[in-house]
Order: structure tokens, then sequence, then C-alpha cells
């Protein structure tokens, strides 16, 4: 009962909106060193002389190091701490990023983008930790859907910045891995100040699992080594499911992200000053829905996860599809764009807040860096996949004509593939 009193306290209620609110915004810096390189994408294609094939699986390759990543720093964030863990990825990212802007070919590319997605890493899964370590399971779900708040506003600051330094400050596509990472380092240093990684350590108690996935009460797990949390992850066949079903969304979600932007650039990138700044409306939708889903899941399915996931990525794939039959320019390609950006990333919430309720606080960093290396992994295949058929267009009656139209069916096909998946995750 002391517990309880105690995380009712407004002294608590501060330190806990303080926290919270330090990672959410060490978190809307992160993405400046991701989510910028479909921007990149018609400058280094002009410059360097890579296809759209090639430039997809360099993609690949950073998502496909974040996924070995999440895997790794999941788990030290639950031994090192979150804080630690996420002020550090900044600084590296940072660092990489700028290696990035000196690429001369694939291979420099390749190398310095890849290793940025290890650095990358170090931010979601011990961010999560945080969040789950000072929010209790009724209220897990909104908290979590403000933490997507954040990385959904972050993917607006990458996208804003990114056509600033294209179309007002003109500068090479260079200075898109040079710029905006500066606003990574003060998110970084704003964690380390004004966090903690548990309420214990400003003199609160700390929470409780109240109750297993399953309605069970939770154990108290201490001293648990690393490979019995990845057992229990791992053994753990709904978590999987997850795993599998999130891995189709964050194919969606990075299909919009890093293609988006090339469909409305174009090769007329330069001249196409309106078609640059609708790509907005994508991921303004993505930060919106982030809240929706979480609050929605708490509020009025009791927590549930799984039906909310699945309503929302059989939407996505129905606005998807809204993108890909409507000629491009037309008016209502704002507002449905906005809609497929909310349906995609939405499920995110329900995803990450889904992982410390199936296996308990004490492994919500190894349980959120399993699913999201699943995330990460599949979204990887996503990328070359993409752009082999944007390239070659297999479906055109002239052979050799692009079409970047396409990301809209293909991701329309994975949101339905993540929406099916779900239905078989049950609490």
């Amino acid at each position: 009962m002391a517990a309880a009193v105690t995380h009712q306290e407004p002294a608590f209620r501060r330190a806990q909106k303080r926290v919270l609110g330090a990672v959410m915004f060490c978190y809307f810096s992160y993405y400046t060193g991701r989510q910028t390189f479909g921007f990149a994408i018609p400058g280094i294609q002009a410059e360097l002389g890579l296809d759209k094939q090639t430039l997809g699986w360099v993609s690949a390759g950073m998502l496909w190091a974040y996924a070995i990543g999440q895997a790794i720093n999941g788990n030290l964030g639950d031994r090192f701490g979150g804080r630690r863990m996420m002020s550090l990825g900044t600084v590296l990212s940072f660092v990489l990023n700028w290696a990035t802007s000196f690429g001369t070919g694939l291979k420099s590319l390749a190398i310095a983008w890849s290793a940025n997605g290890l650095a990358q890493s170090m931010g979601w899964a011990p961010g999560s930790r945080l969040v789950a370590n000072w929010f209790g399971t009724h209220e897990r779900g909104k908290a979590f859907g403000f933490y997507l708040l954040s990385a959904g506003l972050s993917s607006v600051l990458s996208y804003v910045t990114s056509l600033l330094i294209l179309d007002v400050l003109h500068l090479s596509w260079r200075w898109i891995f040079r710029l905006p990472v500066i606003l990574m380092l003060l998110g970084g240093v704003v964690v380390w100040l004004l966090a903690r990684d548990r309420p214990a350590k400003l003199g609160f108690a700390d929470f409780t699992d109240e109750k297993k996935a399953d309605g069970t009460p939770a154990p108290t797990v201490t001293g648990e080594t690393s490979w019995q949390r990845y057992r229990a992850a791992l053994g753990s066949a709904k978590l999987m499911l997850a795993g599998l079903a999130i891995g189709f969304q964050s194919s969606v979600r990075y299909g919009l992200l890093i293609w988006v932007p090339v469909y409305f650039l174009g090769p007329d990138f330069k001249s196409n000053s309106a078609g640059k700044w609708i790509s907005i409306a994508l991921p303004v939708g993505m930060a919106l829905g982030a809240v929706a889903t979480g609050w929605i899941s708490d509020r009025f399915c009791g927590s549930r996860r799984s039906g909310i996931i699945a309503t929302f990525m059989g939407l996505a794939a129905v606005t998807a599809m809204g993108m890909y039959l409507l000629p491009k320019g037309h008016w209502l390609g704002l507002p449905i764009l906005f809609l497929c950006g909310f349906f995609a990333y939405g499920p995110q919430a329900a995803f990450w807040a889904l992982a410390p309720d199936l296996l308990g606080r004490a492994r919500a960093g190894t349980a959120v860096g399993v699913i999201n290396c699943f995330a990460y992994a599949m979204a990887g295949l996503g990328e070359p996949f993409i752009g082999w058929m944007v390239q070659h267009n297999p479906f055109a009656t002239i052979p050799g004509v692009e079409n970047t139209t396409l990301v809209f069916p293909i991701v329309s096909v994975f949101a339905v593939c993540s929406a099916l998946l779900a239905l078989l995750i049950r609490r």
C-alpha cells in the first residue's frame, strides 16, 4: 500500500513526467540520424551514379545492423540502464552520420551507414526500459503512446530538416547527414541530465509487475543472467508472433518513409517544390497515430493490444491502395497520405506496451530488443525488394520504365500480413 500511495504523490508525478519528457525529447532528435536517407537518394544517384536497387541495399544494411543492435542493446539496457545507453548512442550516431556524408562510393556509404544502425539501436529499447520502469501496467499504453509520439515527431523533424537543406538552403545531399544530427547531441545531454533509470534513484518506490499478460501474478525476477532473459523471450510463442507481426508493420513503415520522398521528388526533384512538402503529411500522421493506439488500448480495450494492431494495419492497407489509385498530385493525396501514416505507425505503441505485458518489467528491455530485431530484420528485406520493383517495374508495358508508385501496393500487402498475424496474439 505504501508503494501505491507513493506513486500518487505530486512529487512522484512530477518526476515521472520529467523523466518521460527527457526520454521523449532525446528520441525526438534520434531520427535525424536515421530517417533522412530517402531524401539523399536522388542526390547520391546524380553524384555517385548508384541505382535505386543498390541504394536499397545500403538502406537495408543500416536496418539489419539496427536489428542486430536491438537484440544486443535491449539486454544491455536491462543491465546498465537506459539513460547511459541512450546518451552514448547519440554521440556515436553523430560521428557516423558525418562519416556517411563523406562517402565516395558504395563501400564507404554502406560501411558508415550500417555502423550507424548499430549506434541508433542504442536508443529505442533502452528508452523503453526507462518508460516501463516509471509507469505501471494500466498507464503503460498511454506512456508508450507519448514515447511513440516523440518518435513520430522525430520523423517529421527529419523530413523538415532534410527539406530545408535541399529546398531552402540549396545544399547538397551530404549536408543532410551533417546539420540535423546536431540536435541529436542535445537530446543525449537532456536525457543524461534529467532522467534516472528507475524511481528508487530519486527516493521513490519502484513499481512491481502486477500481473503477467495471461492474468496470473508476475514473479519477482532478480539477478537473471543475459542468457536467461533471452531464453525467456525466445521461449514465448506470443512474443515471437508479435515479432513477426511488427516485422511486417516495420516493412510498411520504412517502405513508406524511405520511398515516399523518392516518389514525390522524382527525377524533377529540384523543381517539384510542392510535392516535397506534401510528403510531410506522412510522418505527421504517424506521430498522431502512435498516441491514438496507446491511449485506445488502455482506455477502451482493457490494455489488450492485438485487436487495435489488426484494425489499424487493415486500414493502413486500404489507405496505401488509395494512394496507388489516386493520380499523382491529386488534392486527396494529402489527407490520404496523412491517414496512411496514421494507421501504419499507430500500432507501434501497442506493440511496445505488449512486450513488458508478456514478459514483465524486469525483462522489458530484452523483450523490446528481440521484437525490434524482428522489426528491422524484416524491414531490411523490404528495402532492396521495393528498390528492385521500382527500378525494374515488372508490370510495365514498356520494360525499363521506373515506377515509384509501386511502393503503395507492396506496403499494402505487408500491412495485411501484419494484421493477420496480430489476430493470433491473444492475452
